[in-house]
């Protein structure tokens, strides 16, 4: 792409705002902006605002919450944002001042109350709230520019500034589950300068990544109308890893090129309006400054051709791992438990997910796919009709009504008119939200003993935060709700995720660098918890293919490495699936992933 056609290259905002589906490319396309405008003489800030941030990686830069040069970019600054760290920080500024002035009991308490995911998040927007609110911050840079969670993490984020200035208006009591409100009082002014900078178009542009994909480019346009929602009026939408065959013998490249045109030709009108550019596929992969340079070449600079190929990169690779069929027959014979899929964003949880249930189904099991994913869509992935299977999604208006109901029928009962009040007080805060979902995961977990559940995941980062805080969300329930009220499912939801016997967690990657990395992170956070993957699953792999196509071929050659990566470091059982030429929609197509041929 030349840069001078581009929209942002050309003409960027000060704050560009990338945000879409996880495993579209948000990192590499923001990292490939970043590198052209600092190329070009432009002082840039890049920060990453995602809890699974994979930004050193792609810029082979190592990087903490305070700013650093890049390596081999000149006018460069990059940092991340670690909400953990962030939140502990929150935490030793709002419960600091009170140790040795309160109880030691007292004190443990505000701990307990600060150390669910809900903190995380606000810690987040805090770090996140002073760059973009507070122009002084960020004077000594002309752009910056923000690389955010996945689609659903990032909507919730740009939302929080609103519901907390609601909660606030409304709390009388000085209390909150993020501590005392004096903290969020002072940084009022701080949030409602961080919304009106996101809905100025003169100084803030939000750019929608996508891949030419069908479902990701709706989620794209869902994205466009939240945000719209919101107040955002200026979005650009990237489109990247577009393909375009170089041999027209390969099927399987002849099958990726339609299936992307179709894709394109079906993209919904509103998105279709906002201004737009799109990124080529490339053979090579997307980490350091020169990688990154070839995504808009400068100065008219040509992008460089694919890499020569020997031989035996021309047949498909040798000492492949077993299918999923075989896994799922080994599942099956359990006869009952969770089956969690997990990991990146966009490496396919989804469709595994749908194809394991459908195939338990078929082998006579009763099976509950469902979801914790704020962004899912596995109605649309399975279709109707399949015998034994029952699809839902644990949906967080309904939860949360259900429970702030439960809540004031039970803890309310005998409470006086201002109890009651400040009880309903107290379930305005956003978190109420959190633990309201927390148990109907826990729900979903219980019905295991009678069947199969397939919980298809939400992106690593966002997963992670509901499973650390399971303790937490204990804690609070506890608080609000008599004892003799709680769930069992509550209760035994910790020791059900750590039973292997009970639950099986397979965490799916792609092969290639970052989400075999960040899988090998999400085992070792997994394992620390005492909760041991089952398995790992390479999902849309190139390697068991006959291709033809050089830049297919090179993006297969890649493969190995990572593919032995996994077999040799990480995992002790390993399914791989490959890419498909018919998508995997569908109850049919989805057994031909999952299910043993007869």
């Amino acid at each position: 792409m030349n840069p001078d056609d581009s929209v942002l290259i050309k003409n960027p905002t000060r704050h560009l705002f990338f945000t879409g589906k996880g495993g579209v490319g948000k990192t590499s396309v923001a990292c490939a902006t970043a590198v052209q405008l600092a190329d070009m003489g432009r002082r840039v800030l890049l920060v990453s605002t995602d809890p699974a941030s994979n930004l050193d990686e792609v810029l082979d830069t190592p990087l903490t919450a305070i700013p650093k040069p890049v390596a081999l970019v000149p006018n460069l600054m990059a940092s991340n944002l670690d909400p953990v760290a962030e939140a502990a920080a929150y935490r030793e500024r709002v419960v600091g001042p009170y140790c040795g002035m309160l109880p030691d009991a007292a004190v443990r308490s505000m701990e307990e109350q600060l150390s669910g995911a809900c903190t995380v998040e606000i810690a987040a927007f805090d770090a996140f709230a002073k760059l973009l609110g507070d122009p002084a911050a960020t004077s000594q840079y002309d752009h910056v520019i923000f690389d955010t969670a996945p689609t659903g993490h990032t909507l919730r984020l740009l939302q929080l500034p609103a519901a907390w200035s609601s909660f606030m208006d409304n709390n009388v009591g000085g209390n909150s589950c993020l501590g005392p409100l004096d903290g969020l009082q002072a940084q009022r002014h701080l949030y409602a300068a961080t919304v009106a900078a996101l809905r100025d178009p003169e100084s803030t542009t939000v750019v929608l990544v996508s891949r030419p994909d069908r479902l990701a480019l709706q989620e794209a346009d869902r994205t466009r109308h939240e945000l719209s929602e919101l107040g955002v009026s200026r979005m650009t939408l990237v489109i990247n890893g577009i393909f375009e065959s170089q041999t027209a013998g390969d099927p399987i490249a002849v099958a990726m090129q339609q299936r992307q045109a179709d894709a394109l030709a079906g993209m919904p009108d509103r998105l279709k309006r906002l201004s737009s550019e799109r990124v080529p596929l490339v053979s090579k992969i997307l980490l350091g400054a020169e990688a990154l340079r070839t995504v808009f070449p400068f100065s008219g600079q040509r992008r460089e051709a694919p890499s020569s190929l020997d031989s035996v990169t021309c047949d498909s690779v040798p000492n492949l791992p077993g299918s999923l069929a075989a896994l799922v027959t080994d599942l099956s014979t359990l006869g009952h438990g969770v089956i969690f899929t997990m990991g990146k964003g966009g490496v396919g949880k989804t469709t595994i997910a749908a194809a394991i249930a459908v195939a338990l189904a078929r082998h006579g099991h009763k099976v509950l796919l469902t979801t914790t994913d704020p962004a899912a869509h596995v109605s649309t992935v399975v279709g109707e009709g399949v015998p034994g299977l029952r699809v839902s999604r644990i949906d967080p208006v309904e939860e949360t009504r259900a429970y702030m109901e439960e809540v004031m029928s039970n803890a309310g009962a005998s409470l006086d008119a201002k109890g009651r009040a400040l009880l309903e007080e107290d379930l305005r805060s956003p978190c109420t939200e959190e633990i309201a979902v927390f148990r109907g995961f826990a729900r979903e977990v219980e019905a295991g003993k009678d069947g199969f559940v397939i919980l298809d995941t939400a992106p690593t980062g966002h997963t992670l935060l509901l499973l650390d805080s399971t303790e937490a969300y204990h804690r609070e329930v506890l608080r609000a709700v008599p004892d003799k009220t709680i769930p069992d499912s509550v209760r035994n939801l910790l020791p059900r995720l750590r039973d292997t016997s009970y639950t099986h967690m397979l965490i799916v990657t792609l092969p290639e660098a970052t989400p075999v990395h960040e899988a090998a992170q999400l085992q070792r956070d997994l394992n620390r918890a005492g909760i041991h993957p089952f398995a790992w699953i390479i999902n849309q792999s190139l390697s068991p293919l006959k291709i033809s196509d050089p830049v297919l071929q090179v993006r297969r050659a890649n493969e190995r490495k990572y593919i032995g990566e996994v077999q040799h470091e990480h995992a002790k059982r390993v399914a791989i699936v490959p890419w498909l030429i018919d998508p995997p929609v569908g109850a049919d197509a989805l057994c031909k992933v999952g299910c043993a041929e007869k």
